[in-house]
């Protein structure tokens, strides 16, 4: 394990020291569009949390509306996915470039330097909402056991059409069986995920 890990970091470093220079242009054109597109930043830093529960303001593309926070208690009740998570199909609270870059997770791009300074990895559950969390049942917080990631098994095998319990499953079934071969094979199979933008919302 401790192998695995050593292994995993180095990947890491040079993974997202990697993306970060290879996707500078096309995160340059996302804030120009994103700031034409409607008023606001255009990061959006929102409390994760990490490793065992360790909170970290993470950083995405802004791809909602200033108001998103306020307007989601009318929302409620539209909720698509079951359990304590929120997702919306066809959110009013989204942009129209919100739509785009959330559509290909151009968005999650600023992530690569909490993958850097190590928040974050290449590979593992994705960082939860503390709220969220608080809701847990017991046994679905086996899945903060290890760094939160910016892709995982349930991101290549629908996304958002993946239903809350199976996705901590196998967020679960990751932590147990985590290796390097399983990284890799994550990464490869995120490439076309990411192209076809299945269960994206």
């Amino acid at each position: 394990m401790r192998l695995y890990q050593v292994s995993k970091r180095i990947v890491d470093v040079i993974g997202a020291g990697a993306g970060l220079l290879l996707s500078a242009p096309l995160m340059l054109v996302a804030a120009v569009a994103i700031k034409l597109d409607s008023p606001g930043p255009v990061l959006f830093s929102h409390m994760r949390l990490g490793r065992n529960g360790q909170p970290f303001q993470m950083l995405k593309f802004r791809s909602m509306y200033q108001d998103a926070a306020a307007r989601q208690v009318s929302l409620v009740s539209d909720n698509d996915i079951a359990g304590p998570v929120f997702k919306i199909r066809s959110d009013p609270r989204v942009t129209a470039v919100g739509k785009f870059i959330r559509k290909y997770s151009l968005d999650e791009l600023p992530q690569l330097w909490h993958v850097l300074v190590g928040d974050m990895s290449l590979v593992g559950p994705r960082p939860p909402i503390p709220d969220e969390v608080a809701r847990y049942e017991p046994w679905q917080r086996e899945r903060l056991a290890v760094k939160p990631g910016l892709t995982c098994i349930w991101q290549v095998s629908g996304r958002s059409d993946v239903p809350f319990d199976e996705w901590v499953r196998m967020d679960i079934e990751y932590v147990r069986r985590r290796n390097m071969w399983l990284d890799l094979k994550l990464l490869l199979q995120t490439i076309p995920a990411v192209i076809t933008g299945r269960g994206a919302y």
